[in-house]
């Protein structure tokens, strides 16, 4: 099994590190970095460097694609990127996202029609493709899985190896990385956090700032 995980200057790590490090741990699965080009990309915080095995133009199917967001808003734009996921897709035995991935998914055509999910901020955007938003933090819709905010990722991949391997891989994976959250608060969703934290936070992404910390609430 190979799996394709894309890289994109802007990109959010953990979209692509959380499933990473649970796909990575699936036996027998071959995880490929690819990009529009090999070599360093950075991600929205410029903090660090990931590093991209192999260009779109190597590679021409996979088992998994998982595209992740962040600041995708160039990658809107990119024709020979958006005209490599239809290919792979047609491919895939499943095509993932994590966060804004899904309005990468949804520009290339693949979520017309389709149930999915996104970061809570970006629904509008995600109709705007033909897709039906749901608050659910992953979608399976077909062989399409959607995955809410940045974190969800990882909630995501494991849905995925309980779908490929069962039950048991799947939580083996799980304690494994000791996936066991228990934050301080329970404001993980819009619903949940309190309104003047709901509010600094929309205030922060409709700013368009890069990303690092929002304004305290």
């Amino acid at each position: 099994m190979k799996t394709a995980i894309l890289l994109y200057e802007g990109m959010t790590c953990l979209d692509a590190m959380g499933p990473y490090e649970v796909l990575a741990s699936l036996p027998g699965n071959e995880v490929w970095f690819v990009a529009d080009r090999r070599g360093e990309i950075r991600p929205d915080t410029r903090a660090l460097g990931l590093i991209a095995d192999r260009a779109i133009a190597e590679v021409d199917a996979a088992d998994i694609l998982v595209v992740p967001g962040g600041d995708e808003s160039k990658q809107l734009e990119n024709r020979a990127l958006l005209d490599w996921i239809r290919r792979m897709h047609e491919k895939t035995q499943w095509t993932t996202s994590v966060c804004t991935g899904a309005l990468i998914l949804g520009a290339a055509g693949i979520l017309e029609g389709r149930l999915a999910t996104t970061h809570w901020m970006r629904h509008d955007a995600l109709r705007t493709y033909g897709a039906s938003p749901t608050l659910e933090r992953v979608v399976v819709d077909g062989k399409i899985i959607t995955a809410a905010g940045v974190s969800a990722g990882i909630d995501m991949a494991l849905r995925l190896v309980q779908r490929l391997a069962g039950d048991e891989m799947s939580q083996a994976i799980q304690l494994a990385i000791e996936y066991d959250p228990q934050p301080p608060f329970d404001a993980g969703s819009p619903a949940k956090a309190p309104a003047p934290v709901v509010d600094a936070v929309r205030s922060f992404f409709e700013s368009g700032a890069s990303r690092a910390a929002p304004a305290s609430a």
